[in-house]
């Protein structure tokens, strides 16, 4: 059986029983496609944050950085550490325009920014990005188990790409944003008490450090050497087309942050995901790969091990029985929290960017609810398929590494000139968005057209340098398109670029609340979208009619589960300076009854 005893083994069968039962049991009141793709955006910035950890630790990231790791040293964390390069602009730049704009995904901005050419076009490759992703997270989690078990990889892979869509077809987002947030906890617990347990294996931190081979402490990888990981590669690769990729492009991690109750509370989650978690998810994935090399160069692990089985191997010599099958449920967690993201991206791109506009418009919304279900059992399939393309590969690190510099530049090009350059037109959108993708091609076929990009690096390391080759035909071709042509925007266009964020809706006034406690009264006479506030309290939260509101329950640890989202009308007859009315039909799906005392909370945009 591999490396997995009988007890580590019902560990992992129990423990993915109970996120399959759990995900699928949270998914049930899902009733609408806003409730299947953004979770009714009702979650905190807590949530938010530990459930994008879990998206953003994948199974791959484990073994590629515990790879990268054992044979580069702390330098394997770079990656990690890019995001503040992006986030000022994710911050006060994207994420306020799509949260405003009321976009679901990136090709609807395209859509809405320039026309339906471009919106399909951006489709077309988001959807290379987000089924390739997929199957790369498959693949990684079969290489894995093959260790483990000895289990053939693409049955593996297969088995639990089964248990995602128990829950994912159930619940969609819901389940998605909360089974990961259960698995980010474990995910970054098992890779901290693994580098935790060797550092004591070692004898403590200096020793630790002492043992490590020469180099190894050095924060950054030398400029341009070696080939396969070197600071330039690393840098175009990860936080120039990467790092674009995952906060600007990514549809599953758009789609998490919209999931938060408020533009305040998505800020706040990204906020805490690069100050606090980003950091302790460096550690997480690449301290095996650290304690690794220690542990080699004392003579206590074999030098023959593959870098790509080191996570396994290191987890396996530190890890009693029981505990090895938590820390090994925990790299499987990684590979579901991404997997299970990544499918509700793709299914939500199928049906809002290409199934409701083109194919069957006009319908009601339980129809594409069912689309959305089946959708994402086809989006796993095509993932699944893509497993064998992968093995071509030396390491998981190469193969990621590359799929990243191959797929994201023109598209990580085409955001940053749509959303910084008012001038930007429709030419030069498709010239970004469909000539970068052929020179990315070609530059596959033929690698010498990256030579004059390579910064000294050796052709070895061309996979990952595409990515500045990349971004630099694709970002030429736009603004030699849009220069070329007169391409008018659209009259809403500049409602999508930085400029529009100059025209605020009203902000509250200084010193006003932002929430207030109340006590519920049920109305049969009003709808079920609007909730009743005495003029005192609207007052006090400086709110006007038609604001949008959050009846939120009292008991915070549930996370939004039982919350209402809502419509201001004045009460000016109401009952009690604190009473808030709703219409019966909501407040009994979040099993309220009246006199009840709940939370309401201002949603400023």
């Amino acid at each position: 059986m591999g490396r997995i005893g009988v007890l580590d083994g019902a560990v992992i069968v129990v423990y993915f029983a109970g996120v399959t039962i759990f995900g699928a049991l949270l998914g049930r009141r899902t009733r609408s496609t806003r409730d299947f793709f953004l979770a009714g955006q009702r979650f905190p910035a807590w949530l938010v944050a530990f459930s994008c950890v879990a998206t953003t630790v994948g199974s791959y990231s484990f073994l590629k950085y515990s790879a990268a790791g054992y044979q580069y040293g702390v330098a394997s964390s770079q990656t990690y550490l890019n995001d503040w390069f992006w986030m000022p602009l994710f911050l006060f730049g994207w994420l306020p325009i799509v949260y405003r704009s009321g976009v679901l995904s990136v090709p609807e901005y395209f859509r809405r920014r320039f026309d339906g050419r471009v919106g399909l076009a951006a489709t077309a490759v988001l959807l290379l990005y987000l089924v390739g992703y997929i199957g790369i997270n498959l693949f990684t989690m079969g290489t894995a188990l093959q260790e483990l078990f000895g289990f053939d990889l693409f049955t593996m892979a297969a088995l639990v790409v089964a248990l995602c869509m128990v829950y994912e077809m159930t619940g969609g987002q819901t389940s998605v944003i909360l089974t990961d947030f259960v698995q980010g906890g474990l995910l970054l617990v098992a890779g901290l008490l693994v580098a935790a347990l060797g550092v004591a294996r070692l004898g403590g931190l200096s020793a630790f450090a002492a043992a490590l081979p020469a180099g190894h402490l050095r924060p950054l990888p030398p400029f341009d050497h070696p080939a396969k990981f070197s600071f330039v590669g690393v840098f175009w690769q990860d936080a120039m087309a990467g790092g674009v990729a995952f906060y600007f492009m990514n549809q599953g991690m758009l789609m998490r942050f919209l999931s938060a109750r408020s533009l305040r509370t998505g800020r706040a989650a990204a906020g805490l995901v690069l100050v606090v978690l980003m950091p302790l998810s460096a550690v997480a994935v690449s301290g095996a790969g650290w304690v690794g090399s220690a542990l080699v160069r004392l003579g206590v692990m074999d030098a023959g091990v593959r870098p790509d089985d080191v996570f396994v191997t290191v987890a396996t010599l530190l890890c009693g029985p029981g505990l090895l099958g938590l820390v090994m449920a925990a790299l499987l967690a990684a590979l579901m929290s991404t997997a299970d993201t990544l499918i509700n991206a793709t299914s939500a791109l199928l049906v809002n960017d290409v199934y409701r506009p083109w194919v069957a418009p006009g319908r009601d919304d339980a129809h594409y609810l069912r689309a959305a279900r089946y959708t994402s059992l086809g989006a796993a399939a095509a993932g699944l398929a893509l497993v064998p393309l992968y093995g071509s590969f030396g390491t998981i690190y190469e193969a990621h590494g590359a799929f990243t510099a191959a797929v994201t530049p023109p598209m990580a090009a085409a955001i940053l000139l749509a959303f910084l350059w008012p001038r930007f037109n429709s030419a030069g959108a498709l010239a970004t968005l469909l000539g970068g993708t052929v020179l990315v091609l070609a530059s596959i076929a033929d690698p010498a057209l990256v030579a004059p990009f390579s910064h000294r690096v050796a052709p070895a390391g061309y996979g990952f340098l595409r990515a500045c080759f990349g971004l630099a035909v694709s970002g030429a071709l736009g603004v030699g398109a849009t220069l070329a042509t007169r391409g008018r925007p659209l009259p809403d266009a500049r409602a999508f670029t930085i400029r529009g964020l100059r025209e605020h809706p009203r902000r509250p006034r200084a010193g006003s609340a932002r929430r207030r406690p109340a006590t519920l009264w049920l109305r049969d006479d009003i709808g079920p979208d609007l909730v009743l506030v005495p003029p005192a309290a609207m007052e006090r939260l400086d709110l006007a009619p038609g604001d949008s509101v959050f009846v939120d329950d009292r008991r915070f640890w549930l996370g939004g589960l039982r919350s209402v989202r809502g419509r201001v009308a004045p009460w000016p007859d109401a009952p009690a300076a604190d009473a808030l009315g709703l219409a019966p039909a909501p407040a009994e799906e979040q099993r309220w009854r009246e006199g009840r005392r709940v939370v309401l909370e201002r949603l400023d945009r």
